[in-house]
């Protein structure tokens, strides 16, 4: 697989509930594919951490709402 950035990862997350699981349950290894900075790859691990209290089918909306907020800024 080609390396990918942030917005193909984060569109990716919306629209493949499989790959959000993945993600979540091995961030590391998924992350490989992706081409990130060093605070892209923090944004996202900090935002995978929040879901573990969020109900699944809002996994997808908070992931994506956590980072929109985080580089909005």
């Amino acid at each position: 697989m080609a390396e990918q950035g942030l917005r193909e990862l984060v569109g990716r997350v919306m629209i493949d509930p499989e790959f959000l699981q993945a993600l979540v349950r091995d961030p590391y290894t998924v992350l490989a594919d992706y081409e990130l900075s060093g605070e892209e790859r923090a944004s996202v691990l900090q935002a995978i951490a929040k879901l573990s209290v969020t109900p699944q089918s809002q996994q997808a909306r908070a992931f994506q709402t956590a980072l929109v907020k985080r580089w909005a800024t």
